[in-house]
């Protein structure tokens, strides 16, 4: 999160990031490759819409619904699962809530929400942008601090299972490049959808 942002600003502008890809994406494009390994662009959708509810009921009890499947309206699914997390995080009881985890302890939930699932969705805009041609800039001060506090943890990180080898970039590279080719993204890999 960042120190000038509460986390429910936050995710207006970084769930809007994302939201503004997905209403973007041609109809045809949610079949398109995915630059994470056998992904295709409705999936990265799926992965948010499917783990980010589970992971919020199992260490608050707070279940958010999604109706829609994403196999037929991945799109749909999405503005169930954003303005859910929305109503969530402008729900004043949110303050006084906590997320407990076997791994991290006890976490405000807000916070949690900020440190877990919007930045997942803010390093995942890039994956639906690459896939569907459309803008795939990230803002690169997010992206440097991102970078700075995953760096420390690399080896926790890579044990998860949930990032792929690092992708060597140049050292001077911009900071979207360096956090991409940190959690595994070959920054270069163009799908057969063009902008």
């Amino acid at each position: 999160m960042s120190d000038e942002m509460s986390p429910a600003e936050e995710w207006r502008e970084i769930g809007g990031g994302l939201t503004r890809r997905v209403d973007g994406a041609d109809p045809e494009s949610w079949d398109a490759p995915a630059p994470v390994e056998e992904w295709r662009a409705r999936d990265v959708i799926r992965h948010l819409v499917d783990w980010f509810p589970d992971f919020l009921e199992a260490g608050s009890g707070i279940r958010l619904t999604v109706a829609t499947s994403v196999d037929e309206d991945p799109a749909a699914a999405w503005h169930e699962l954003a303005d859910g997390v929305r109503d969530l995080l402008d729900d004043p009881a949110t303050a006084t809530r906590v997320l407990s985890n076997p791994h991290l302890g006890e976490v405000p939930l807000a916070e949690a929400v900020s440190r877990f699932f919007t930045a997942d969705v803010f390093m995942h805009t890039w994956d639906l942008a690459r896939a569907t041609g459309q803008d795939d800039t990230l803002d690169p001060v997010r992206c440097s601090r991102m970078l700075a506090g995953m760096e420390p943890v690399e080896d926790l990180m890579r044990s998860s299972g949930q990032y792929g080898p690092r992708v060597a970039v140049p050292p001077d590279a911009d900071p979207q490049t360096q956090l991409l080719g940190f959690i595994g993204r070959d920054p270069h890999w163009k799908g057969p959808v063009g902008p």
